[in-house]
């Protein structure tokens, strides 16, 4: 008796579609898992975090670390008013998110932001 030779690649074919199944389940339960846990905005320690901690924590990536701009523009002589520039730290807008720098340090934040030469 001869022995049909599809007989292993149907098991594997149906080991492997099985196992696709049970993965994805498992991935919908994981992911409502991960879906409570949203990771907010790393900030630094407000209590204690100067304006140069908190910039160097959430804003370097973007404007640099010699304030010269990048993904975001160049701070250092920035032609703005403080209220602008307290408002955009606040509110965020064209392509910045709001909400970086912690309320208790808006004012310090940019009191420093307008300063850099």
């Amino acid at each position: 008796m001869k022995r049909n030779p599809l007989v292993p690649f149907a098991l594997i074919a149906i080991l492997g579609i099985g196992l696709i199944f049970l993965l994805s389940f498992k991935g919908l339960g994981d992911n409502t898992k991960l879906a409570g846990k949203e990771e907010k905005p790393k900030t630094a320690d407000t209590a204690n975090a100067t304006p140069e901690e908190i910039y160097k924590q959430n804003c370097l990536q973007c404007h640099g670390d010699k304030y010269q701009g990048g993904a975001g523009p160049k701070l250092a002589g920035l032609n703005a008013s403080p209220e602008e520039i307290k408002n955009q730290i606040k509110n965020g807008g064209g392509g910045m998110p709001g909400g970086l720098v912690p309320p208790e340090k808006l004012d310090e934040m940019t009191k420093w932001v307008s300063s850099l030469k």
